[in-house]
C-alpha cells in the first residue's frame, strides 16, 4: 500500500479545514486518449456548465476559497491558479479541455464536473511518499522550459507537495512537473482530491468514489482503493 501523503503542521496552521482524499490504483492500463474518454471531457464541461449557471469559476465558493488560500501563502490566485479553476476557466472556453492520456483524461474530468482540485502522480516515480509542506525556498523543481529541463525553486513559504528527490508540485496544485506524471508507461498511480470549506467531505467521497469507477471501468482487473477522507474532521495527518 501506498503511504497517506503527510500534511505538515505549518500547512495545518495555515489552512485548518484541508481535506484530501486519496484514490490508489494499481494494475492500471493508460494509453492515448480514446473517443470515450474525450465524451467524458465533454459531459465534465456540460455538468460544470450547470453547477455554475452563468457564474464565472472563480465566482463559485469553493473556488473563492482556494483563492483566499493562494494570497494567504503569496501567491497571486489570478495569475496562478488552483488546478480546479484553471481547468474549469479553460472547459468553458471555445477552446475546451485538452486531451493528454487516458488516466489523465478521466481525473481532468472529475476534477471539472466536481470542480475539486485533482491530480494524478505515478507511484513507481515517487520516492519516500507525498508531503505537502511550505518550501524553504532551497528544494529543486525540475520542469520543462523551451523544450529544455530546467531547475526551478519554490517561493520561501510557498505551499508545495514534495517528495524524497524534490518538488513535484509547486504552488499546492498549480503546476505539476514531469518527473512524476502518468504517462502511457503508468500501471501504478495515486489520484489525490483536494477539497477546502465549504466543499462537504461527502461530496469529495462521492468525487474520488466516482473516479474510482472509471478507473475500474477503463482498466479491468485493477486494484482500486478509495481512501477515507483525511483533513481536520478526519483524523489528518
Amino acid at each position: 500500500m501506498f503511504p497517506a501523503p503527510a500534511v505538515s503542521d505549518e500547512v495545518r496552521a495555515l489552512v485548518p479545514g484541508f481535506t484530501h482524499v486519496v484514490v490508489e490504483a494499481h494494475g492500471l492500463a493508460n494509453g492515448p486518449s480514446t473517443e470515450e474518454s474525450s465524451a467524458l471531457l465533454d459531459d465534465a464541461a456540460r455538468r460544470l456548465a450547470g453547477r455554475l449557471r452563468g457564474r464565472a469559476p472563480h465566482e463559485d465558493p469553493h473556488m473563492a476559497a482556494w483563492r483566499e488560500v493562494y494570497t494567504a501563502f503569496g501567491s497571486k490566485p489570478s495569475r496562478t491558479r488552483n488546478s480546479a479553476e484553471a481547468l474549469a476557466k479553460r472547459a468553458l472556453s471555445t477552446a475546451g479541455l485538452p486531451r493528454i492520456n487516458l488516466l489523465v483524461d478521466l481525473y481532468n474530468a472529475i476534477s471539472v464536473a466536481h470542480l475539486i482540485p485533482v491530480g494524478g502522480e505515478d507511484i513507481d516515480l515517487i520516492r519516500g511518499g507525498m508531503r505537502l509542506v511550505r518550501a524553504t525556498g532551497e528544494e529543486d523543481f525540475v520542469t520543462v522550459a523551451d523544450g529544455a529541463e530546467t531547475v526551478e525553486h519554490p517561493d520561501a513559504g510557498e505551499v508545495v507537495w514534495r517528495d524524497d528527490l524534490g518538488v513535484t508540485c509547486r504552488r499546492w496544485n498549480w503546476r505539476q512537473g514531469p518527473r512524476t506524471r502518468l504517462t502511457e508507461k503508468t500501471v501504478s498511480g495515486v489520484f489525490l482530491l483536494e477539497g477546502l470549506a465549504p466543499v462537504p467531505v461527502a461530496e469529495m467521497e462521492a468525487a474520488a468514489a466516482e473516479l474510482a469507477g472509471l478507473l475500474e471501468k477503463f482498466s479491468p482487473g485493477a486494484r482500486i482503493t478509495a481512501h477515507p477522507a483525511a483533513g481536520a474532521d478526519r483524523g489528518g495527518r
